[in-house]
């Protein structure tokens, strides 16, 4: 484990929170953490509150627990990247299909697509949802605009078409405009952004990264006992970048905090698999090597939209013979919720991709708010745990260049 991992116990904590590709605003993330942490420390026989953040820095909020004897205090802060997550969402119906397109070619041209149908269903069945859900609403559209022009033609001839054009379009906008129910556009919008450019990071995200970088270099200056960066779902290759740039831009001091990285529902294949993802592959390559972090990746196979168990460096074939990281581990599902609890969730997909950050009925050694504000360093609750036996770790991408 990290050389900080004897370190005494944690009385001040910084957590740096990197969503996934999501628009809403980060006071979602506040009152989930709030409504959680009050149903985790009813069932885990603990003390936790939250109150506003003081000072300036990113959107967040103050932590207080007392779990285990101790009292300790949190500053969690979210790094937004919604308002780029917003503008790329903003294109018109006909950009979404070309979107659509050029997506399910990159993923198929290169090959990407067949390899990650070998890691895990969940997600590639997740990435073709928006796909053929899209056709559907097309195919409907157009069904229905035949049907209208059929009906008019013997009145209208030619003209019958200016009708039924129109009706296409107003069911092809009423498709959209109920899909926070369907979650085509959205999901099509999310792996049309990693696909765009084939695996490289976007201008303006590169520029939100160095911000982030910025941001917890500054936190491991100060007096706190550890520095916990947390990544979900696409949040967690965006936390492999950042910390990779902040080690490499001038290492770290002895003399400094514990510095812990927690990945859960990572999608990174998703990214890492594609042709010019050759700085993510650096980066998986670069991080999993260094001895002074701990990085525990959680997920579980009840995780329809995560490749769980699927250890990011191995499959993205560029572990070498220095890996230290991540530790693997199963939030188990069907083990830490109840039976009633997990007949309740197991269909609602989206949701279960956010149990992560939830309250289990029946929690094991994996609880988000112990880690988040609880008096052991990750490295110290994770000390001596075996990774799962059921973790995926050969290499599988097509795509293995790093950069030297």
């Amino acid at each position: 484990m990290s050389s900080h991992t004897n370190k005494p116990r944690v009385r001040r904590r910084r957590v740096f929170y990197i969503p996934g590709y999501d628009p809403i605003h980060p006071r979602r993330y506040r009152e989930l953490y709030r409504k959680e942490s009050q149903a985790q420390a009813e069932v885990s026989g603990y003390e936790i509150s939250i109150s506003p953040k003081s000072g300036e820095g990113p959107y967040g909020w103050h932590v207080r627990s007392r779990q285990d004897g101790a009292d300790v205090e949190a500053d969690i802060d979210v790094l937004v990247w919604s308002d780029i997550v917003r503008d790329s969402m903003s294109n018109s119906i006909p950009a979404t299909y070309l979107q659509l397109l050029r997506t399910a070619w990159t993923y198929t041209g290169s090959g990407a697509l067949w390899r990650l149908m070998r890691l895990r269903k969940g997600p590639v069945i997740a990435a073709l949802y928006p796909v053929a859900m899209l056709i559907v609403q097309l195919a409907v559209a157009l069904l229905v605009a035949w049907a209208v022009a059929s009906l008019l033609w013997s009145v209208a001839g030619w003209l019958a078409l200016v009708p039924a054009i129109a009706t296409a379009f107003a069911l092809l906008h009423w498709f959209r405009k109920i899909d926070n129910r369907l979650f085509a556009y959205y999901l099509m919008h999310d792996y049309a952004y990693s696909a765009a450019q084939k695996g490289a990071v976007p201008a303006e995200l590169k520029t939100r990264l160095r911000a982030f970088t910025s941001h917890i270099r500054h936190a491991l200056e100060t007096d706190v006992d550890e520095v916990l960066v947390v990544g979900h779902s696409s949040g967690a290759h965006l936390g492999v970048t950042v910390l990779a740039d902040l080690i490499r831009e001038g290492g770290l001091p002895d003399d400094r905090p514990a510095l812990s990285f927690l990945t859960l529902g990572q999608v990174g294949p998703m990214v890492s698999f594609l042709p010019k993802a050759e700085d993510l592959r650096t980066d998986l390559q670069f991080l999993s090597e260094q001895p002074d972090i701990t990085w525990v990746d959680v997920s579980a196979p009840g995780d329809g939209c995560a490749f769980a168990l699927c250890d990011p460096v191995g499959v993205s074939g560029v572990a070498t013979d220095q890996k230290r990281w991540p530790l693997v581990l199963s939030a188990a599902f069907t083990q830490t919720l109840s039976p009633e609890r997990w007949q309740e969730l197991r269909w609602r997909f989206f949701r279960l991709h956010f149990q992560y950050l939830c309250a289990f009925d029946r929690p094991k050694d994996y609880d988000y708010f112990r880690i988040t504000a609880g008096p052991l360093t990750l490295g110290q609750r994770f000390d001596g745990r075996a990774p799962s036996k059921s973790r995926i770790e050969q290499p599988i991408s097509k795509y293995k260049s790093v950069r030297r």
